[in-house]
């Protein structure tokens, strides 16, 4: 298989995963489509340094990881500001359901980088053990996390319902 043809397979089975992390981290889907982009070149541009020591997908979720961390640091964007008013463009529009699912990107958006991945390498039903080694730590440590992050998300969440 050529280059072309690896990478349009790659972009179709793993850009609709990859666009929903960039979600999770922008809350807006202008910027994620961005970050999607972003990631995408990188996969392109590198995909000859690829070594098969890892599987296809962790390989571009932590291209994806990084290219987020990477664009929000240069940007040093106030997260929470910039999506309220997106947010809340959004909620008028939409219906309940999509409200609460713009409210669950709102509430993942303000938690920590570090958890920001994790929560949504687990929306995507990413397995532990591959979660674990995207972020680089053990499946044991990863579970405390998410269960611990789950926790602060719901806080999070129901502070944002009551307003």
């Amino acid at each position: 298989m050529n280059k072309q043809d690896t990478f349009t397979q790659l972009y179709r089975q793993y850009g609709p995963g990859i666009r929903k992390l960039c979600l999770g981290y922008t809350g807006d889907a202008a910027k994620a489509d961005d970050l999607l982009q972003d990631t995408f070149m990188a996969v392109w541009n590198h995909l000859e340094n690829f070594r098969g020591e890892a599987k296809w997908s962790t390989w571009i979720y932590r291209i994806a990881v990084n290219t987020c961390l990477v664009n929000l640091r240069k940007q040093k964007m106030q997260f929470v500001s910039d999506q309220d008013t997106v947010l809340h463009q959004l909620a008028e529009e939409r219906s309940d359901t999509e409200q609460q699912v713009q409210l669950l990107y709102k509430s993942i958006s303000q938690l920590r980088e570090s958890d920001r991945v994790i929560i949504m390498l687990v929306l995507e039903d990413k397995p532990y053990a591959e979660i674990a080694e995207i972020i680089g730590i053990t499946e044991a440590n990863l579970r405390v996390k998410i269960h611990r992050i789950k926790k602060e998300l719901t806080e999070i969440y129901q502070r944002h319902e009551r307003l």
